[in-house]
Parts: C-alpha cells; sequence; structure tokens
C-alpha cells in the first residue's frame, strides 16, 4: 500500500479542474468529438504520458507497464449529449460559481473523466503496482456508437476489471441495467372507415400494448429491482377514412441481471401476435460480485454498493467493472448543468484512495 501525499494530490485537483474547464469550452457531441480527443491527446503529452488515440478514443498505459501482471481498465466519456434548450448560461462557458462549475458535460461525465485522469498520474510512475493501470477517455458513450468503448477494447489486450467513471455520488454501482428496445408491428387489412371492411391494427395492438404494460416477470433482483416494459412511441393510419393495416409501437425494456436479452424476446414473442423486432441485443445488465476485490476495497472506504437503473459503457465489457464517480445522475443531461468542486476533489481521493487499498 502507497502512503497518499496530500500536495501531489492538491496539484492533481488544480490540473484536473483545470483540463475540465478546457474540456467543457470546447463541444463535444457524441460522434463530433475529435477536439476534446486531441486536447486530450496534448494533456498527456505535455506530462511525458505515452498516448494512444484510435478514432476518437484517448489512452494511456502506466509508466511501468508489466506484461505479466493483471490490468485494471480506468474509463470515462468526453462526449456530451446535445444542448437542452432550457440552458440560461453558455453551455460552453464553463462558469465557476458558488463552488461549482457550470457546463455541458461537467457532471456527465467530465468530473469523472478528470478525477480519474488525476488518479492515474497519481499511479503512474510508481513501480512494484500489483496491477497494470489503463486510463481510456472513449467517445460516444452517451449514443452507445459502436466507434466507442467496444471499438477501443480490442486493443488494449486482456483486462481483468474496470472502474467505469460516471456520477453516482461516489456510491458504488455493482450492478446496472441491460437495455432492449423492440420494434413492433401489428398487422390488420385496411379498409374502408364507413363500411365494415377490413381489420384495425391499432385495434390489434391494443391486446398486445395491455400485456407489455400489465406482465410482470417472476425473477425481481435485489440490486436492480423487476425488469421494466414501457410502450413509449406509436404510429398508424394515413387518413381518416382509411382503416389502418398496420400499427406500429415502440418497447423500452429496462433488463435485470436475472435474464438475457434472448430469454425477455422469447417470452415476448410467445405472448405478443404482433412482430417484434430487437433494434440492438448489445446492451446488456452487469454484475460484479459483491465480494470483488475492488468491490471489497470500496466498502473498506465506506463506500455504499447499490442497483443503478441507468446505462453506461459498462454494459458492453466483457469483464466486471465497478460504476463509481462524482457528480450527480439526476443532473446528467439537464439545463444548466454542473459540479459541484469539491466533488471532484472528493472523487480524486476516493479513487486513489480504493486503488491504494489493492495496488
Amino acid at each position: 500500500m502507497h502512503t497518499m501525499k496530500t500536495e501531489v494530490v492538491e496539484a492533481l485537483y488544480n490540473e484536473a479542474v483545470s483540463l475540465l474547464k478546457k474540456l467543457i469550452a470546447i463541444p463535444s457531441y457524441s460522434r463530433n468529438e475529435d477536439d476534446t480527443a486531441g486536447l486530450l491527446e496534448q494533456f498527456f503529452m505535455d506530462r511525458g504520458v505515452h498516448v494512444h488515440r484510435l478514432n476518437n478514443n484517448v489512452w494511456a498505459a502506466n509508466k511501468h507497464f508489466d506484461d505479466n501482471k493483471p490490468t485494471i481498465l480506468l474509463n470515462s466519456h468526453h462526449d456530451t449529449v446535445l444542448v437542452n434548450k432550457g440552458y440560461t448560461n453558455g453551455p460552453f462557458e464553463a462558469i465557476e460559481k458558488d463552488g461549482k462549475l457550470y457546463g455541458l458535460g461537467s457532471n456527465d461525465a467530465g468530473g469523472s473523466l478528470v478525477s480519474l485522469i488525476a488518479a492515474f498520474l497519481y499511479f503512474y510512475e510508481k513501480e512494484g503496482l500489483k496491477y497494470n493501470l489503463i486510463l481510456a477517455a472513449s467517445a460516444e458513450e452517451e449514443v452507445s456508437g459502436v466507434n466507442g468503448i467496444s471499438a477501443l477494447l480490442p486493443n488494449l489486450g486482456t483486462v481483468d476489471f474496470g472502474i467505469v467513471g460516471e456520477p453516482t455520488q461516489m456510491n458504488m454501482a455493482v450492478a446496472e441495467k441491460g437495455l432492449l428496445v423492440l420494434d413492433c408491428i401489428a398487422h390488420g387489412k385496411p379498409g374502408h372507415a364507413a363500411r365494415e371492411e377490413g381489420e384495425n391494427a391499432i385495434y390489434k395492438s391494443l391486446k398486445d400494448i395491455e400485456w407489455f404494460k400489465n406482465y410482470t416477470f417472476p425473477k425481481i433482483s435485489l440490486l436492480l429491482g423487476p425488469v421494466k416494459m414501457s410502450v413509449t412511441m406509436i404510429s398508424a393510419g394515413t387518413q381518416h377514412n382509411v382503416v389502418p393495416g398496420s400499427c406500429n409501437f415502440t418497447v423500452d425494456c429496462r433488463i435485470n441481471e436475472c435474464y438475457t436479452h434472448e430469454e425477455l424476446l422469447e417470452v415476448i414473442r410467445q405472448n405478443v401476435s404482433c412482430d417484434v423486432n430487437p433494434r440492438s441485443m448489445r446492451l446488456r445488465s452487469t454484475a460484479i460480485a459483491i465480494d470483488h476485490p475492488i468491490v471489497a476495497a470500496g466498502k473498506r472506504q465506506g463506500l455504499t454498493p447499490y442497483g443503478s437503473p441507468t446505462l453506461s459503457d459498462k454494459s458492453l465489457m466483457p469483464f466486471p467493472a465497478l460504476k463509481i464517480g462524482p457528480g450527480d445522475s439526476t443532473r446528467s443531461h439537464m439545463a444548466d448543468e454542473f459540479i459541484y468542486l469539491n466533488e471532484i476533489s472528493e472523487g480524486i481521493n476516493t479513487y486513489i484512495n480504493v486503488l491504494n487499498e489493492i495496488l
């Protein structure tokens, strides 16, 4: 275990806040993160860190990386959602006020990213670590894009587990719901509305929609609760006097770790008459063992484990990962997004303390 030097951590905190302000000032919408990727590359080069880039993903390994040791991935993202129309201040102005830093991406997930970078730099030159560290600032997280973490992982070698930086108030998200979006089509027969013609696809869809509303999957997770299915979009008909021959609707399914996407799909198709087409089977529910060394280390630091209803790049990782970071998930994607500066300080200290437990 390594002793933490307060003045070193203070310097890293100042660098982290400075970097976050620069990141906020550069628009980095998903799939358009070229400029923030360039900024991050330069940040590492300026500090003598050997850095790599693939698409808009930027990553680096600790100085004394050893192929014979297991590897921890420290990951967060530098892309943002689009600007919410409700902003009252400039989303790219990085305004510091009343102990808060405002700006698009400050909370989701800039605060986590710069805190992880600070922790990575803290350990970067240390010898004799039990694990290797790889820091990855990934792209396209907000759209689960194929050129984000999915494209990067094959380039990193074997990763034993990950720490994913997202705003969790530094609580440990040990499980995370998966997402399955279903495009459903109920088929009828078109006809004239004035005569007894056709078979109304809207009426046919109602029975299936009612099933989605009322059905309960029996396995309920202690961490994530039940599977949740919500019909969120519907579309049918071309004009008022024509019985619609088809009705399209969309179902948002949030899946606990008790079911695979395939199992869910099988049950759904057995119970509804409409065609059911999944958009993607990639975004899986995940869980890391409650007795995993990194979770145990967090518990020793007084951190609380919980199950997260929101999705992150953790869902695309084929190894155990813990989601934890400064900031509050409820501030993500809202107008006038902000993070408290003391949350960044706490984030850096907590990441270092938890890693110190196992390194």
